[in-house]
């Protein structure tokens, strides 16, 4: 009976639940975060809607403003605040605050006119780029889209 129960628990164990391999996730993070222009260049590439809701880039060549300092530092913006929810994955104290701070980019991003709809694109492109890293494999791909999934929960409430 207590092999059986062994044998059980050892199923169970390889079944783990994606979600909860924060340092999976956060592990390939740290490999890919220091590209932010080559991300952000990603996003506007495959989606000019999305570069055209950014101000200081609208109207502007994509291949103009990929070196400039605006759009290094716009892009060092945004994946600090990706790094910082992803520092903060794993700790159940911290859910507050990871809350708190997706509901208020939710809020902003709608104050600025951004939908649900270019939010989803601006996460699909952004993939695009993940995988094509080393770091990326089915096990990072898994955790990723179960965190990835929970946090567009909280960011889509708020610009819906």
């Amino acid at each position: 009976m207590k092999f059986l129960a062994i044998f059980a628990l050892c199923i169970i164990g390889t079944f783990a639940n994606p979600c909860d391999d924060f340092a999976l996730m956060q592990e390939a993070w740290n490999t890919m975060k220091h590209e932010e222009t080559a991300i952000l260049y990603t996003v506007f590439k495959a989606y000019p809607n999305i570069q055209a809701k950014f101000p200081q880039f609208a109207g502007k060549d994509l291949e103009e403003v990929k070196d400039t300092a605006a759009f290094a530092v716009h892009a060092t913006r945004i994946i600090s605040f990706m790094s910082e929810i992803i520092s903060l994955l794993g700790k159940h104290d911290n859910l507050p605050a990871i809350k708190s701070s997706l509901t208020k980019l939710g809020q902003d991003h709608k104050g600025r006119g951004i939908t649900v709809k270019q939010f989803d694109e601006f996460h699909k492109a952004f993939h695009s780029f993940l995988h094509t890293h080393d770091a990326w494999n089915e096990q990072v791909d898994a955790t990723w889209h179960c965190n990835e999934n929970e946090i567009r929960k909280i960011v889509n409430a708020a610009l819906e």
